[in-house]
């Protein structure tokens, strides 16, 4: 009887062993769970919103992404708009990459809100550097981006943002 007691406990912590392996690896290397702090991507997402970040992952413009801002201890999410070696011009609260205009559509909140002598946007060109990204927060009349730290190391990227996860109140509704 001790001995299939023992040989169950034995078989219980190798199962959970095996499991904390995994849930770390996939964490560590696959995907991660991050919580969005501050306003400066509204109205993509609100503060405390949960988004799963994947690691493996190859980058393009408009994508969101979670990085590690320079000078600081905090993570960043923001909207890649420049690619290594892209010109970018915001001229007129319009968005050009390499000479070619772009829509923001998810920006369109955001400047229904502004008086008609207003821009979102204050005008800007940049050449973005190998290895490097321009990023801004879609709420750009708040938000600490390329404008203001400078094109971000791809290396600083921590991940691409895969999956969105709405909060709840306390009864398990959709805030």
């Amino acid at each position: 009887m001790k001995k299939e007691t023992t040989s169950e406990i034995m078989s219980w912590i190798k199962a959970i062993v095996v499991a904390c392996v995994l849930v770390f690896a996939i964490r560590h290397f696959l995907f991660s769970p991050v919580i969005v702090s501050g306003q400066s991507m509204e109205p993509t997402f609100e503060s405390e919103n949960r988004v799963i970040i994947s690691k493996i992952h190859k980058l393009d413009h408009f994508d969101l992404v979670v990085f590690h801002a320079p000078g600081s201890t905090e993570d960043y999410i923001k909207r890649v708009i420049g690619l290594p070696g892209d010109t970018v011009v915001m001229k007129d609260d319009k968005l050009f990459i390499n000479g070619k205009e772009y829509e923001e559509e998810y920006i369109q909140a955001n400047k229904e809100r502004l008086f008609n002598d207003q821009k979102l946007t204050e005008d800007f060109e940049v050449t973005v550097p190998e290895g490097q990204l321009f990023v801004l927060g879609d709420n750009r009349r708040n938000s600490t981006d390329s404008r203001a730290i400078g094109c971000i190391d791809q290396e600083s990227v921590v991940g691409k943002v895969g999956f969105r996860f709405y909060p709840f109140n306390s009864i398990g509704i959709p805030k």
